[in-house]
């Protein structure tokens, strides 16, 4: 057996969208069961994600605090954002988020995994980069407005990081799967071993 995700897509026969918000909807698919019975499944429909785990000269993680109303809670993430553009790049959409929450680029950037955040309830794809060779962006700071605007920045050593996610106390899943994934890959193959930026993403299709 090959443990390796497949496509695969089962009969709707009636669709509908109760909910429609500024980024994301609600779905509702009645779906013909492998018995022949139609059930109904909920779900959010969402454009998909970016995340970065820009990782300095020093082994230390750039991270972000931002209010997450839906928990109410203040998280420790990564830098993330959404693909607004349908078919964007997401290494440029990456690159812009960077730029936008961190004032910071990076020469090299490498896929460093791909995830559905929440597939039983939601299409979210998440494509998370690993970014190094960092910097400080050129020119002003990007204007932050929102929960943006109360963000904190740091940078961390990845191994408290872990530390953190295992003792139950760091929660964002691209921050608990990014630094998980780096220290797989450190212990592994190694960062060179990582598939290349640019690498397809059938999640989310997009032109180079």
């Amino acid at each position: 057996m090959t443990i390796k995700d497949a496509p695969e897509e089962w009969r709707v026969t009636a669709t509908s969208t109760p909910f429609r918000g500024n980024k994301t909807s609600v779905r509702t698919d009645e779906v013909v069961m492998p018995d022949g019975t139609v059930v109904s499944r909920d779900y959010q429909v969402h454009p998909g994600s970016v995340a970065i785990l820009a990782l300095d000269d020093a082994g230390r993680v750039l991270v972000l605090r931002q209010y997450r109303h839906p928990v109410r809670q203040k998280l420790w993430e990564i830098p993330a954002g959404l693909l607004d553009v349908p078919g964007e790049n997401p290494l440029h959409a990456a690159q812009r988020e960077l730029y936008e929450e961190a004032h910071v680029k990076a020469e090299d950037w490498r896929v460093l995994t791909d995830i559905y955040t929440t597939p039983g309830g939601c299409d979210e794809a998440v494509r998370i980069f690993l970014a190094r060779g960092l910097s400080e962006a050129e020119g002003e700071r990007f204007e932050v407005s929102e929960e943006e605007a109360d963000m904190e920045l740091a940078r961390v050593e990845t191994a408290e990081l872990v530390r953190g996610v295992l003792a139950g106390e760091l929660h964002n899943n691209c921050l608990a799967v990014g630094v998980l994934a780096l220290t797989a890959a450190l212990a592994g193959d190694g960062i060179e071993s990582l598939r290349p930026a640019e690498a397809p993403w059938p999640a989310r299709p997009f032109e180079s």
